[in-house]
């Protein structure tokens, strides 16, 4: 197949040593021209966790920028627990590669890590995608459903574990996601190490501090003044879309976007047209 012989599988792996003694693993590919995209990846998620036919559609128009933050995968370090100390460790990795204006797109707890940024360094940051992501201190958003935290949370999920968590129960769903399974692990040569599980234990104690509730964190929203493109699947078990609406309805200049029959992985699910939709919002 086609998509899955293009940039994205081919770009190499590059390092940067940032102010912060980081050692950061990145790729960049895509145009050559043109405001970057920047992807932060979801809960383990590195740069192989991407859907490469999703990279290689946004690629053909503009630069786009994977990077492993501090302690996931190829980079070194640890893993920090809340999401403050990540978004820092990004803006490090910006300074360092002289990325001075960026396009931003967070998935899951990339969007945690996404909205912290679009607050600490709002020059850094043009347009703003939130994809299947919540709120800070939103309600009953503390830590996920025992079902799903106990699948993502084993030492080594798999394709079962994915399907589940990341696809709804419906028989074109699961299809997605098994070709999904299949474009992701096309990656032949100088794929991303896998996560420690110190990564995913930081990883998860940043989500549950995230979840606190506490209601008035939800005013920061008001304080991010991108352009936002909010966006999930109509049954996402993770982040349900009604954080997308809430999210749609306090940041100023946002978009609410809610893909049909799709989960938490609905980007990679509706890949086609979600690369149009973030390629129009960003053109716009």
């Amino acid at each position: 197949m086609a998509e899955l012989n293009g940039m994205t599988n081919t770009a190499p792996t590059q390092f940067v040593e940032a102010s912060n003694g980081i050692r950061y693993a990145y790729r960049r590919f895509g145009a050559a021209t043109g405001t970057p995209l920047l992807l932060l990846p979801r809960f383990r998620g590195d740069m192989d966790t991407w859907d490469p036919a999703l990279l290689d559609a946004l690629a053909g128009k503009r630069p786009i920028v994977l990077v492993d933050n501090r302690g996931v995968s190829s980079t070194s370090g640890i893993t920090p627990s809340t999401i403050a100390e990540m978004a820092r460790d990004i803006i490090a990795f910006c300074e360092a590669t002289t990325l001075s204006t960026v396009d931003l797109l967070g998935f899951s707890l990339g969007g945690f890590v996404a909205q912290e940024i679009a607050l600490l360094r709002p020059h850094l940051v043009r347009r703003l995608i939130l994809a299947a992501t919540s709120p800070q201190g939103a309600p009953d958003i503390h830590g996920w459903r025992k079902d799903i935290a106990d699948a993502v949370r084993l030492d080594e999920p798999g394709g079962p574990q994915l399907l589940y968590t990341f696809f709804k129960p419906t028989e074109t769903s699961q299809a997605a996601g098994m070709e999904y399974l299949g474009r992701f692990l096309s990656r032949s040569e100088d794929r991303d190490v896998a996560s420690t599980l110190q990564t995913r234990d930081a990883h998860y104690d940043a989500v549950c501090d995230w979840g606190i509730p506490d209601h008035s964190k939800l005013q920061r929203l008001t304080g991010i003044r991108q352009p936002t493109f909010v966006c999930n699947g109509d049954a996402d078990a993770m982040i349900p879309p009604r954080f997308s609406h809430l999210m749609g309805g306090m940041i100023p200049n946002a978009v609410v976007k809610i893909y049909p029959d799709a989960g938490h992985g609905f980007l990679f699910q509706h890949h086609a047209e979600f690369a149009k939709d973030v390629s129009a919002f960003l053109d716009d």
